[in-house]
């Protein structure tokens, strides 16, 4: 099999690669400034043939995106749009990585692909913008929404909350009335692989099972890198973020489990893989 990664150098795409390689897959990669889903005829150009091509590019900076709308629908929505023109034309399957975030959180149980979106922010309206337009180039698409994402390459949260634990003993303020899955991309590359491999097409959730807030995350990642340390929990008001977030935004993963027969690793199991290999414990 041949799996061509847009995005490549990315956290997701990096794992990603990792993975297809130990799988046995043959993989190719693209990502700035070789290939810019902006443009549709330098993706046309570039992009091999292959069984499937994994869309991992996206604007990601959720509080920029609400100064940045241009920039974020450019990429998230349009260059969703010509990757999904480019492949439906070559008649390529297309998975393109989706986000809890389309979500408006305004529920206490977790989000079916059945229930309808509502984003609060320009980057899940962004994001949102980008499946419909995978949708509807006609071709055949896996749409995989998932959150949280920590991983080896780029930033995320458990790499700034292991930066300032370093660098201060002041307390560590985190918001607490958030609650998310965060998920270890090695895992969800994982789950991505055998998605590709059972040809399966739609929209799925794929998360690491259980949930919890980000305050609960932060203590989590504390007691594992600086025992003792305080980690201060505060409101969403409090922390005033340009973007407005999800309260409740678990994924329910019920689909990919019928699909697969098993369920991603807890994000508790996620975290500490990922501390040992990045040797932050």
């Amino acid at each position: 099999m041949k799996v061509v990664i847009i995005g490549c150098n990315g956290m997701l795409g990096t794992d990603l690669a990792r993975v297809c390689r130990q799988e046995g897959f043959e993989t190719q990669g693209f990502d700035l400034p070789a290939m810019d889903i902006t443009d549709f005829d330098g993706v046309r150009t570039l992009m091999p043939d292959a069984d499937w091509v994994v869309n991992c590019a996206a604007y990601t900076s959720v509080d920029d995106a609400e100064s940045h709308r241009e920039e974020a629908f450019a990429v998230n929505a349009e260059g969703a749009r010509i990757v999904a023109r480019v492949c439906a034309g070559r008649r390529l399957k297309l998975v393109q990585i989706s986000t809890d975030y389309i979500f408006d959180g305004r529920t206490t149980r977790p989000y079916s692909e059945r229930d309808s979106p509502n984003p609060l922010s320009v980057y899940g309206t962004s994001k949102l913008a980008g499946e419909k337009a995978v949708r509807a180039e006609g071709g055949h698409f896996l749409v995989v929404r998932t959150q949280a994402l920590f991983g080896a390459r780029g930033p995320n949260f458990v790499k700034t909350v292991v930066r300032r634990l370093r660098q201060s003993d002041d307390p560590l303020r985190v918001v607490q009335d958030q609650v998310s899955c965060p998920t270890y991309t090695r895992h969800l590359a994982e789950a991505l692989v055998l998605l590709v491999k059972l040809d399966k097409e739609g929209v799925v959730h794929v998360a690491a099972s259980g949930h919890c807030s980000w305050f609960d995350f932060a203590q989590a990642i504390a007691a594992r890198v600086k025992p003792g340390a305080v980690v201060q929990p505060v409101t969403t008001l409090e922390l005033a973020r340009p973007a407005p977030r999800p309260a409740y935004s678990v994924l329910d993963t019920r689909l990919y489990q019928a699909w697969t027969g098993q369920a991603l690793p807890s994000w508790q199991k996620g975290l500490e893989e990922y501390l040992v290999e990045e040797k932050f414990v």
